[in-house]
């Protein structure tokens, strides 16, 4: 019974993603469209760094420091290059799409099925061991879920005019949580340790910074709207830090 609970609490966690589809239903003003793609992309890219830096990184570096010691300073090293190098990989490898817009969806969503990938394992491997940390861990992960589908859905609508590119996209990405999850149960859960997710989590960290610094930021400032995008941005570090105190 554990082992359905925990993979239920997964799948929800893993479907909190698809609520980022359900900006792409308001209607919008054409005058108002770059203003509010600048908003939902600041909002998302504020999450993704306050993730990254309150959350995944701080734990992992202490883990990481107390069992390597000074080498964890090359560990951080090598994971960090190693995450930049990806990034511009796969956007070398996206270069046939001549949007960018809808270039930059499909790299977060590349990314953030990296990020739901082992963040479905901790779900799983939490709620088996305790349903109420499970249930806990669920919620606050769906909270920061919800903004990463917008950096997936809403590039890609605005750049393709489809919703349903833009669900199948995001839906893949969250998902790739409950893939995790499955992994966990079948595989992983024997052989998973605080160490290896240290590792991946901090590189994971990495990618999720590099994307929103050097893709996502470049192309929201295209927009000339500094207005929404410093809103979005103050709005998105808010509802992190919520996440985290919760």
């Amino acid at each position: 019974m554990n082992i359905i609970n925990a993979l239920l609490i997964s799948l929800i966690a893993s479907f909190s993603t698809c609520l980022g589809c359900i900006f792409l239903f308001f209607n919008i003003k054409k005058e108002n469209i770059n203003k509010f793609i600048t908003f939902s992309l600041a909002f998302s890219i504020a999450v993704m760094i306050g993730i990254s830096i309150f959350d995944l990184l701080p734990e992992s570096i202490i883990i990481l420091i107390s069992h390597y010691k000074y080498i964890s300073i090359l560990i951080f090293i090598i994971l960090f290059l190693i995450s930049f190098i990806l990034i511009k990989i796969i956007n070398k490898l996206l270069s046939k799409y001549e949007n960018n817009l809808y270039k930059l969806g499909i790299l977060s969503m590349i990314v953030l099925i990296m990020h739901n990938l082992p963040e479905g394992v901790i779900t799983f491997i939490s709620s088996y061991k305790d349903i109420n940390l499970g249930i806990k861990m669920a919620f606050a992960i769906a909270m920061h879920n919800l903004p990463e589908g917008i950096a997936i859905a809403i590039p890609i609508y605005y750049s393709s005019n489809s919703k349903k590119t833009a669900f199948i996209k995001t839906f893949l990405s969250g998902f790739s949580e409950f893939i995790g999850a499955i992994l966990a149960y079948l595989f992983l859960a024997k052989y998973v340790n605080d160490i290896s997710l240290s590792l991946i989590l901090t590189m994971v960290a990495f990618l999720m910074i590099t994307l929103s610094i050097e893709q996502m930021l470049p192309q929201v400032k295209k927009y000339n709207e500094n207005k929404y995008l410093y809103l979005g941005l103050i709005i998105g570090f808010i509802i992190i830090l919520l996440s985290v105190i919760i």
